[in-house]
Order: C-alpha cells, then sequence, then structure tokens
C-alpha cells in the first residue's frame, strides 16, 4: 500500500493524485491538517523532516517533491514508459517542463496569490506580471503543440494541468493565451484522474470567492 500524505486543494498534491490514477496505483490517502500543525508532528517529522506535502511512503520508503514523486510513480509503476520515456532527450524535455513548473509557473502562482490569501496582503502588480511573462513562455512552449513535451501525455502535463487549474478557480484570465487554452481543454479530456483534481480545485476555490 503507498501512503499519501496531502490536502485536496494543493495543486501540487493533485498532481501525484492524477499520476497515480494514470498508472494504476492506489493511494492510502492521508489528511493533514497544516493549521493544525499535524505536518509538525514527531511521527511526520520522522518521514519527512522538510515537513511539506505531497509526501509519498511506499513500502518504507518515503519521498517529498511533488514532481520526483511523479517521475517516481511513473518509473516504478507505468505498464509502458510513456508518461516518463527511457529515450534521454524526450525525458529532458520533459525535465525541463517540470522544471518550469516549479520554478517558474507555480512559482509565480505562489508569489502572487498566497501573500494574498494567507496573509490578507494587497496583491503585488510586479508579481502577476511575472504570472503574465510564465503563460507568455506556456503558450510559446505549446505552438502547434498538443502537449507541453513531445507528441503524448507526460508526467509534464499532469504537473502543469494541476498547476493551470488552481489559475482557473484562482479568477487567471488563461483564454487570453490560445495555445494554452487549447491545450488545458484537450488535457482535461485525456488527463487519468481530473474530476478529482477539479473537485480539489473547488475546495481551493473558497480562498478567492
Amino acid at each position: 500500500m503507498v501512503d499519501f500524505y496531502y490536502l485536496p486543494g494543493s495543486s501540487p498534491c493533485r498532481s501525484v493524485i492524477m499520476a497515480a490514477k494514470a498508472v494504476g496505483v492506489e493511494l492510502n490517502k492521508k489528511l493533514l491538517n497544516l493549521q493544525a500543525g499535524e505536518h509538525l508532528t514527531p511521527e511526520f517529522l520522522k518521514i519527512n523532516p522538510q515537513h511539506t506535502i505531497p509526501t509519498l511512503v511506499d513500502n518504507g520508503f518515503a519521498l517529498w517533491e511533488s514532481r520526483a514523486i511523479l517521475v517516481y510513480l511513473a518509473e516504478k509503476y507505468g505498464k509502458t514508459d510513456s508518461l516518463y520515456p527511457k529515450c534521454p532527450k524526450k525525458r529532458a524535455l520533459i525535465n525541463q517542463k517540470l522544471y518550469f513548473d516549479m520554478g517558474t509557473l507555480y512559482q509565480s502562482f505562489a508569489n502572487y496569490y498566497y501573500p494574498q490569501v494567507f496573509a490578507k496582503a494587497p496583491a503585488d502588480p510586479e508579481a502577476f506580471k511575472k504570472i503574465e511573462a510564465a503563460f507568455e513562455f506556456l503558450n510559446t512552449f505549446l505552438e502547434g503543440q498538443t502537449y507541453v513535451a513531445g507528441d503524448s501525455l507526460t508526467v509534464a502535463d499532469i504537473a502543469i494541468l494541476a498547476t493551470v487549474s488552481s489559475f482557473e478557480v484562482a479568477k487567471f484570465d488563461i483564454s487570453k493565451y490560445a495555445n494554452v487554452n487549447k491545450w488545458y481543454e484537450n488535457a482535461k479530456k485525456v488527463t487519468p484522474g481530473w474530476d478529482e483534481n477539479w473537485a480539489g480545485c473547488l475546495e481551493f476555490k473558497k480562498y478567492f470567492d
């Protein structure tokens, strides 16, 4: 059994849920109440000293950082290598987009929205410009492409889908970016676990209503 410590509203957690669905792994889901400090208990710190979610524990093997988890699930449990191909060049493009998600796209979301949501800070127009720049990059990457890395669904699409769906519930206008919008509409249809991802998004949405 694969234990999964998570919150349904978190896009990194939701990406893992979709990846697990894609490879046919059942997750033993364990909700962590961060506001109650459940991630800081001695029991959880023993599993993950960085005390972050998502955290996966597969028969005693503990792993955190969602994009590392996506790759692990694809490599260990994928029936084929389609989600994370063995070809070094294809894999490099997927890694590039995973790092883009972590360091640019998702980071721009966190930098702009989290201070407003969790610290009641005013919106920072400079941080908003970083979001727009990230979407411009993604729009360029997707020129003539159905998927973000290569010609089929990969873990890069799953990671970015979780992030972009968070932007949607935060009321960011994705429709301004035609290539992203087209990719997003397709990704929602072809990604296993999309329904559960969207349910988590709707839970997250209450912070923006």
